[in-house]
């Protein structure tokens, strides 16, 4: 499994199952889309999808915060670009990055549990809400795809004599 996880170099040989490939397609577009409106439409998405109540910043906070937004889909799409690297070159690198996805998420939700800010409305009704479970739950089980599936091949033993 961490053979899988930490392969020894990154190629296009991919041993998990294939269906963790084609959840990864959509994964890595969503984390772009997420990304590329964090960047273009910021303030949209911190009010509208977000929840984010930016009045009560003033506006230095409301600057800063929106600034914070455009950083965070930078990342987005940095992360979405080496996804599709490794969907296009270094398929062996999926899990790994299923892994990563997983840590981002949870990580994301912890820490904003730990750091809360003012938000309209509960939790529940921010269209980014659905988004993050479906990402979350499509991350999980690709990550599981992704580790169970074909086994490797196995390495020939070196013949006596041979070298």
């Amino acid at each position: 499994m961490f053979s899988r996880i930490f392969p020894k170099q990154f190629d296009n040989n991919f041993q998990g199952h294939r269906l963790g490939i084609w959840l990864f397609v959509p994964l890595v577009f969503m984390k772009f889309m997420m990304g590329f409106n964090s960047i273009f439409f910021t303030r949209f998405v911190a009010t509208s999808a977000d929840g984010l109540n930016l009045s009560s910043y003033g506006s230095q906070g409301a600057q800063a915060m929106l600034s914070l937004y455009v950083l965070l889909g930078l990342s987005l799409v940095v992360l979405a670009l080496i996804g599709a690297t490794a969907l296009v070159r270094y398929r062996s690198m999926i899990p790994f990055l299923y892994l990563v996805l997983l840590v981002q998420q949870i990580a994301g939700k912890v820490l904003g549990e730990l750091y809360p800010s003012a938000r309209s409305g509960p939790p529940s009704t921010h269209t980014a809400s659905a988004f993050v479970v479906a990402a979350l739950i499509i991350t999980v089980v690709g990550f599981i795809l992704s580790l169970w599936g074909r086994r490797p091949a196995q390495e020939q033993p070196l013949m006596r004599g041979s070298r």
